[in-house]
């Protein structure tokens, strides 16, 4: 009977260990995916925490310096589509977060009104310091129309 009772507390320990791992992983590596509303809403509440953030590229706003691959953009919500065709932002969207990441090249289909998505911190300000810059691909490919 001894041996049963430290077989079951052996095994239990090995599970609480494994579990504690699992959970400290997942907290560490894990970030929250917002759209540029939410993370407007609820600015104050995310200060300094990891982010993904869903927006549109505001026209206007892109500044490239490639001597310190630093880059800055006000991002957008994104239109909702289902309202009816897409249409491109105005320069007018009061709803926007300045974001600057340094240090990364930038994204190849990188341009004013593309869908991104930009993953770092926010500050108290509003401002993204962000360490990755990704770009979707449009959902439609449409050829070039003859002219």
């Amino acid at each position: 009977m001894r041996v049963r009772a430290r077989f079951f507390v052996g095994a239990g320990l090995i599970v609480l260990a494994i579990a504690y791992l699992i959970v400290s992983a997942i907290r560490t590596t894990s970030e929250y995916y917002l759209t540029v509303d939410e993370v407007i809403a609820r600015q104050s509440q995310l200060g300094d925490q990891r982010l993904r953030i869903a927006g549109r590229v505001k026209p206007g706003t892109i500044s490239w310096d490639s001597t310190t691959l630093t880059l800055r953009f006000d991002i957008v919500p994104i239109p909702d589509a289902s309202v009816g065709p897409i249409k491109p932002v105005t320069a007018i969207d009061s709803r926007a977060l300045r974001v600057i990441c340094a240090g990364e090249p930038k994204p190849d289909m990188f341009a004013p009104d593309r869908d991104v998505i930009v993953e770092g911190t926010l500050d108290r300000a509003g401002l993204v310091t962000a360490t990755q810059v990704l770009t979707s691909c449009p959902s439609k490919y449409k050829p070039k129309q003859a002219q």
